[in-house]
């Protein structure tokens, strides 16, 4: 009897130490993505180009809960809050450091998604529109991404792994994955 309490506090220490690394491993990989996000908007330019006056660019860095939205056109009015509505154009990427069509796993977006040969998409192209609250429908990251959009701004908006669908794989977005998504704000009630 005394060999089999071992066997089984010893089988108990092996799962322990496993789910341990495991823990440590995926908190290794939110850190390395979140260091790529750092330098993707870092990479990002400051200051208006004088040559292209439509030309995007970060008028400034908004963090809140994990997320970054970088704000390429700034919108106008209210900023969105718990429980206000807003509608949106969007196009999701699997984040690695930096966009590419190749990574769009969806958009609502019909001039994105034809100027990157993209066939798969949502249902339709129409806007998005949802109410931020406890059961929007959105990803962590997303939610808190958007606290704080106006009407008209236009946005990326980051977040590791830990924000986004979690372990398993939806659709082309392997487990754990950091997301990338341009935002292309329409209106804003709070």
């Amino acid at each position: 009897m005394y060999k089999n309490v071992k066997k089984i506090l010893a089988s108990g220490l092996v799962l322990v130490l496993a789910l341990s690394c495991s823990k440590q491993n995926l908190k290794t990989a939110w850190s390395t993505q979140e260091d790529r996000i750092d330098s993707f908007i870092q990479s990002i330019s400051t200051e208006a180009d004088p040559d292209n006056p439509d030309a995007l660019y970060a008028h400034e860095v908004v963090y809140n809960g994990g997320s970054n939205r970088v704000v390429l056109r700034e919108g106008t009015g209210e900023a969105l809050a718990d429980g206000g509505t807003v509608s949106f154009y969007y196009t999701g990427y699997v984040f690695q450091g930096s966009i590419s069509a190749a990574n769009i796993f969806a958009t609502n977006d019909m001039q994105t998604a034809q100027e990157n040969s993209w066939e798969v998409t949502d249902a339709s192209y129409d806007i998005k529109t949802v109410t931020l609250g406890g059961d929007d429908g959105l990803v962590t990251g997303l939610h808190n991404g958007l606290k704080g959009v106006k009407s008209g701004e236009i946005c990326y908006i980051l977040f590791s792994g830990q924000y986004g669908f979690g372990k398993r794989p939806v659709g082309a977005i392997p487990g754990n994955s950091a997301l990338l998504y341009y935002i292309r704000v329409e209106s804003v009630s709070n």
